[in-house]
Parts: C-alpha cells; structure tokens; sequence
C-alpha cells in the first residue's frame, strides 16, 4: 500500500536551514497535492527567569506585561511566517503549494510538535536540522533528534547542503 500525503506540518525556528527545509515541504505538498501547516514554537521563559521578574515587578505586572508582548510577538510572527510563504512561492511559481494554516505557540518545541502532531491528521514532518556546537556536522539538533524518535508519524529532517 502506498501512503497518501494529504496534510504535512513543516516546523520552522526561522533559520537558513528551516527555510531551506521548507522546499521539501512544498516539493511534497506539490507532488501530492498536499497542503501544509507551518508551526513556529517560541520557547517559553524558563522557571528562574519568570521567578526573578515576579520577585522585581510582582505577580499581577509580570502577567499584564507577557500577555501583552505574547500577542504582539505571536502577530509579528505570524505575519513574518506569512511574508515567507510568499517569498516562497514567488521563487517556486510552477511549485503551487496549498497553505493550510500558520501557527505560533508558546511552549517547549518538542512537546508542541507533537501535541500538534497527535492532535491533528497530519500525514508527515518535515523540518530542518539543527546542530550546535563543535558536533553539528556529526549530529543533527536536540529538537529534530527528540522529535524523530518521540514521532508516531513519518518526519523528514533535512540538513543544509555544505
């Protein structure tokens, strides 16, 4: 039997290796006629972070001020995510990709990915690896390792060619 892609989630931390992930992503949607959800995960700050600022300004401040800067940066995302679609397409005219819908979630990438993943019908992952440190070219990032193995769904990981 031979697997029908209708739906794909493309994962971007907006790099160069993410963006030339996103080819795939289309060549993909385009071939099947797929459409694709893209996802950005904005990590979230981390406890002793959120301490230390509760500790300095207060509970109640702390809260007014994330929710409003949550909303400005998840639309700022949004709509940088939206202008590389277009780009995209613009680059790739006979590649007509069908966008199903642009996501930003605060969170730890991981388990938003594949929260995003089991609570959806996607097909297949497609995302770029990320490797840092002095093994980057030996190993492929923390997020796209945790996701290939955590997956219950097919995930493409591509590199950046050298």
């Amino acid at each position: 039997m031979i697997p029908e892609i209708e739906k794909i989630l493309y994962t971007t931390d907006l790099s160069e290796n993410a963006r030339y992930a996103f080819s795939y992503a289309a060549s993909l949607a385009n071939r099947y006629d797929a459409g694709i959800t893209i996802l950005h995960v904005l990590e979230d700050i981390s406890p002793t972070t959120d301490n230390l600022v509760v500790g300095i300004i207060g509970r109640e401040k702390w809260n007014e001020l994330r929710g409003n800067n949550e909303k400005e940066v998840l639309a700022t995302l949004k709509s940088r995510l939206t202008e590389f679609c277009e780009d995209v397409q613009a680059e790739l005219p006979s590649c007509p990709f069908i966008t199903d819908s642009i996501k930003v979630k605060i969170g730890k990438p991981v388990a938003e990915i594949l929260q995003e993943v089991e609570n959806n019908d996607y097909d297949m992952v497609v995302m770029g690896a990320y490797g840092h440190g002095a093994l980057s070219d030996a190993v492929m990032g923390s997020v796209s390792r945790r996701v290939v193995r955590r997956c219950k769904k097919p995930v493409l990981v591509v590199r950046l060619p050298e």
